[in-house]
């Protein structure tokens, strides 16, 4: 199974945040998790408010912890509000079920970690997250707008994305 390395990391949070200055967002705040909920990295930029950081990691942890994108935690925290809140309390209240954060996924698809953008309205849904999902670790042949363009139906059952929005590093 691959690992986040601290490289693609940071090729990650770098493409979020040169997106975020060059679409004239806010400041952005980016944290990386690998597989196990751990910090691989975060990077603020100049700008960004003191609570970024819990910010950008509660979107990244929750959709991790429940196996989705904090946009579908949104819309599931809308629907079945003690639900969601009884998580944030199991797990100290590192959940924050807004846009923002998704799961990140092997070339083989599995789960290898989450990403969490904070500091502005994301809009189109999740776009700083974007120029993260072009990035490829290196040994991947795909090149990644052939990857992107694949439709659901043209990939094997076991291959296709378990939730709403993942990337891959």
């Amino acid at each position: 199974m691959t690992e986040i390395t601290l490289e693609s990391a940071r090729t990650m949070i770098t493409a979020a945040i040169a997106y975020g200055e060059q679409a004239g967002l806010a400041p952005l705040a980016v944290a990386v998790l690998d597989r196990g909920g751990n910090l691989k990295a975060f990077e603020r930029a100049d700008g960004t408010s003191n609570v970024r950081f819990q910010i950008a990691h509660g979107k990244a942890y929750g959709a991790l912890g429940l196996g989705m994108g904090s946009r579908a935690l949104m819309n599931r925290a809308e629907q079945q509000p003690y639900f969601i809140a009884a998580v944030a309390g199991a797990i100290g209240g590192a959940l924050i079920p807004v846009p923002g954060g998704v799961l990140v996924r092997s070339n083989a698809g599995d789960l290898i970690g989450a990403i969490g953008v904070t500091g502005d309205t994301l809009s189109p849904p999740d776009s700083p997250l974007r120029p993260a999902d072009r990035h490829r670790g290196p040994t991947d042949s795909t090149p990644p707008r052939a990857r992107s363009r694949r439709r659901a139906r043209d990939r094997p059952r076991s291959r296709r994305r378990r939730s709403p929005r993942s990337v891959r590093p």
